[in-house]
């Protein structure tokens, strides 16, 4: 007996090949019927026998393309139109976007195959692509993705391609980024000047100059890179010259795993990441057979690196001589991105000795995703290309709320329903160009999301930009959120905790609710409220923003504070060179002029850099702390240093005496990276007895702990407070799909306030800020 259902599906499931995958299906169990995008999802209609309509759905369900995600299939009975066969009809884009964003994916085997065999009619086709693989989200103009709403519009299908997406059966049916070099995108290599390189082969010619130590800018998939053979010491170190980047690590792309394997030890989940569609820079400790240039990683034990996700990378790395490239963001220091080919030449000029360059217009710039697999969970640095805008699924309806994220590594991240979208990383909000590119990602994902706006959500701290961006937007209403409490509800949505927990924060900076600066917190409560159970001793910043910058400050100040005369000694037996400087930030202490009091994980770390001597003016953000981190092995429990708890108005952690005895260590010579194991574990140990002093307090008090904040990066403290907590029964949750850095706070703060809503808590009117 025949019967038609109506079946809806939603999730992301357009740009994934999601259609010529149902149309199989019903060509395989001979199903008549239409399959349609539209601005909710997929539309199908089904017309056949019972059992084969029923087998149809279970294959739609449990065999869906690789790159499609299901959230949702709704099936309803409908009545026959007594179809003849089963078609892919155009998409309708009308009524209210449900769409999940299809997201960019890096080049599949099959084009791969396609591409390096000489008779395909693709041979070295640098922008082969099909429905698994390819550009997606940077080449969207308007939804539902459609060629026509695409940057792809600029290239009408030959006859071949034609033929190829009009054919259910084949791979590329409706593939949307469809070319072949008769009707595609094609590589033009540029001088310096923007001359044109007259060249039969732009990558041949290309790898030619990298072979002789040239810089070349290198438009990809989300932006330009700048790129240079990874193994030639004399080029690394003319692009960290011209870039001014001194000693930041740079990301690297080798050809393979089997070169990957040449540079750092991998295991199984890192080998996975690599090879992922999202394909993100890994960060990986180097191997014993390491041998690229000293200048690419400098003093560091890690090394980030990425295979190729573009068929042009691949071609680039095909040559035996060039395995591994230093591939890095091409924008100057503090700039956004560049995906423009005009901005490229303007702000590269100079930096580039030339430019490989591609046609197809880059709507939508994403910088690499970077994780690391930290104590065995993944660990994103950055979530970007190849994950964004990927939505998360939330239990409250948050609807009509945007967070728009700090200062710092910032992201925005919107709600409709119960899907969160977090927003791809734009960077530190410290420059009009970076500001305008925040507002331009935003303004296109509210269009797409189509999310009334009714409450922005902005970071506590009164000298955030946040604060002046959100009120270039008619919200109805506004909420402050603490940074702190941001991070830790991320986690806890993540994991859905959706009872009170303990919040373990190590970070670099967030403005208390006391005006002062936090960072070493303990919390205990849920999305909607929290109370501050622990800190860190508070010590001076005199000049503020300065001690950030240059870590030998905050260690006088820290000295000075917490030793008296006597930490003024010892700080100018540390830094011998500083005596008159030092007298001067004792002054500015003492007077309180333009210092503020922080008691933050970061500036810890810092002044014990600084007094270790491993840095002591920073260069680039977290530098001090990343270079302290490197010395201390996590193979290794070491001996704890002194500290101390007092139990005044909450718990008050103070490293007094270890900052004493870590400067009389290195007065004495001891060896640097034991006192920073050292250091790492009183840390860890400071912790963990504050933990335990507050649950026999609390004996009530739910046992589930998140840890959260850029700290958590560490190594050596995400594992050692981990185990330590664990084997104390408590249950310990750490972000796994969410930066625990500031990239992941506006997902918490779009949480803190959904609950918040959900609580009928009040907010405060838009029109009083």
């Amino acid at each position: 007996m025949r019967t038609a259902v109506k079946v809806a599906v939603q999730g992301r499931v357009q740009g994934v090949g999601f259609r010529p995958f149902v149309f199989q299906l019903a060509d395989k169990y001979q199903l008549n019927g239409t399959v349609q995008n539209n601005m909710d999802g997929v539309k199908i209609h089904l017309e056949g026998g019972s059992e084969e309509i029923e087998l149809f759905l279970s294959d739609l369900k449990n065999n869906a393309p690789r790159l499609s995600k299901i959230n949702e299939i709704i099936v309803v009975e409908t009545e026959l139109q007594n179809a003849n066969d089963f078609t892919i009809i155009a998409s309708e884009r009308s009524g209210t976007s449900m769409l999940v964003i299809p997201i960019d994916s890096a080049v599949c085997d099959e084009c791969l195959n396609e591409m390096n065999d000489p008779d395909d009619f693709r041979y070295q086709y640098p922008f082969i692509n099909c429905t698994q693989c390819g550009p997606r989200y940077t080449i969207i103009e308007e939804l539902p993705y459609d060629r026509p709403y695409t940057s792809m519009k600029e290239f009408p299908m030959c006859g071949d391609c034609r033929r190829e997406y009009e054919d259910p059966t084949n791979r590329r049916h409706h593939a949307q980024p469809i070319a072949c070099q008769k009707c595609g995108p094609n590589l033009r290599l540029l001088g310096n000047l923007g001359e044109e390189i007259d060249s039969e082969n732009p990558i041949m010619e290309t790898i030619k100059l990298l072979k002789e130590g040239n810089l070349i800018a290198i438009k990809g998939l989300g932006g330009y890179h700048l790129c240079c053979d990874a193994r030639n010491e004399l080029a690394v170190a003319e692009l960290r010259k011209r870039k001014k980047r001194p000693l930041r690590p740079l990301a690297v792309m080798a050809a393979s795993i089997p070169a990957v394997e040449r540079l750092a030890v991998l295991d199984e989940s890192e080998r996975d990441l690599l090879k992922s569609p999202e394909a993100p820079i890994v960060v990986l400790k180097k191997s014993g057979q390491y041998k690229l240039a000293p200048g690419v990683a400098p003093g560091m034990g890690t090394i980030g690196v990425m295979l190729p996700y573009t068929p042009h990378h691949h071609l680039l790395l095909a040559d035996p001589e060039l395995s591994c490239l230093v591939m890095t963001s091409a924008n100057p220091s503090g700039m956004p991105i560049l995906f423009k080919d005009g901005e490229a030449s303007r702000y590269l000029n100079g930096i580039a000795d030339h430019f490989l360059i591609h046609n197809r217009e880059i709507l939508h710039p994403v910088d690499d995703s970077v994780v690391q697999i930290n104590d065995g969970k993944v660990d994103f640095f950055r979530r970007s290309r190849g994950y964004v805008p990927d939505p998360y699924t939330t239990n409250k309806d948050v609807t009509g709320i945007v967070a728009f994220g700090g200062q710092q590594k910032t992201t925005f991240t919107i709600g409709r329903n119960q899907q969160i979208f977090i927003g791809p990383h734009i960077g530190d909000l410290e420059n009009i160009e970076t500001i305008d590119h925040y507002q331009h990602e935003l303004e296109h994902l509210l269009r797409w999301i189509d999310t009334p706006k009714e409450t922005a959500v902005i970071d506590a701290h009164p000298g955030y930009q946040v604060q002046k961006l959100a009120k270039e937007y008619k919200f109805r209403d506004v909420m402050e959120v603490q940074h702190h409490h941001a991070h830790m509800a991320a986690c806890m949505d993540e994991h859905q905790l959706f009872g009170p927990a303990y919040g373990i924060i190590l970070d670099g900076t967030g403005y208390g609710l006391d005006g002062k600066i936090w960072g070493f917190e303990i919390f205990y409560g849920a999305a909607d409220g929290f109370e501050r159970m622990a800190h860190l001793h508070y010590t001076p910043l005199p000049g503020n923003e300065k001690c950030i910058h240059e870590p030998w400050r905050n260690a006088v100040a820290m000295l000075f504070a917490l030793h008296g005369e006597e930490g003024v000694e010892l700080a100018k037996a540390i830094f011998t060179d500083k005596s008159s400087e030092i007298d001067i930030l004792k002054l500015m202490i003492e007077r309180n002029m333009n210092t503020v009091y922080a008691g933050t994980c970061g500036r810890l770390f810092d002044a014990v850099s600084a007094i270790c001597g491993v840095t002591k003016v920073s260069s680039y953000d977290g530098e001090a702390a990343i270079q302290l981190a490197e010395l201390a092995n996590e193979q290794i429990i070491y001996q704890p240093y002194p500290f101390d708890l007092q139990d005044t108005d909450g718990l008050t952690i103070d490293f007094s005496q270890m900052i004493k005895d870590i400067s009389v260590d290195v007065l004495a010579g001891e060896d640097i990276p034991t006192i920073s194991g050292r250091f790492h574990e009183t840390v860890v140990q400071a912790i963990v007895a504050a933990m335990v002093q507050l649950a026999k307090k609390n004996i009530e008090a739910n046992k589930n702990v998140v840890l959260s904040g850029g700290s958590f990066h560490n190594r050596y403290l995400r594992k050692r407070i981990r185990k330590e907590l664990s084997q104390r029964n408590f249950n310990v949750f750490v972000p796994e799909n969410v930066p625990c850095n500031d990239g992941g706070l506006s997902y918490g703060q779009i949480v803190v306030a959904a609950a918040k809503r959900s609580a009928n808590q009040c907010v405060l009117e838009y029109q009083q800020k």
